[in-house]
């Protein structure tokens, strides 16, 4: 018998929904629909696209500086370019990128406080 078989959604609580998601709308490019939430179709855009969960120890320092318990990852095609474009629309971009054979990482804060992890897989995934 099957159990989970992938990432289903991630929800959080925030202090204003509709600005968030406008935020995350603006500069993430991602489709926030009229009820508030966004949906990804990999088989359309990705059929080797995966999606990770992954639970830290308690005190992990990875997503620092939010206070958040969580932190969201999203694939990205350009990460350099997509930082480039965050930081001269004015959002808190961190300094920090890595690279690896597991591809680019990069972080922005959201407007309340959440650290969002971008990352832009190798170029054979």
């Amino acid at each position: 018998m099957k159990r989970v078989t992938g990432l289903g959604g991630i929800f959080f609580k925030a202090r204003n929904p509709k600005a968030l998601g406008e935020w995350y709308r603006q500069h993430l490019g991602m489709d926030v629909s009229e009820w508030g939430g966004a949906v990804f179709r990999w088989a359309d855009d990705s059929p080797s696209g995966t999606t990770i969960w992954s639970p830290f120890k308690e005190d992990t320092d990875y997503m620092a500086p939010s206070s958040a318990p969580f932190m969201v990852n999203f694939r990205v095609a350009d990460l350099h370019a997509l930082l480039a474009a965050l930081r001269a629309e004015g959002c808190d971009v961190q300094d920090k990128v890595d690279e690896s054979e597991y591809g680019k990482f990069g972080w922005v804060m959201d407007p309340e406080g959440n650290k969002v992890e971008l990352w832009e897989p190798p170029a054979d995934r």
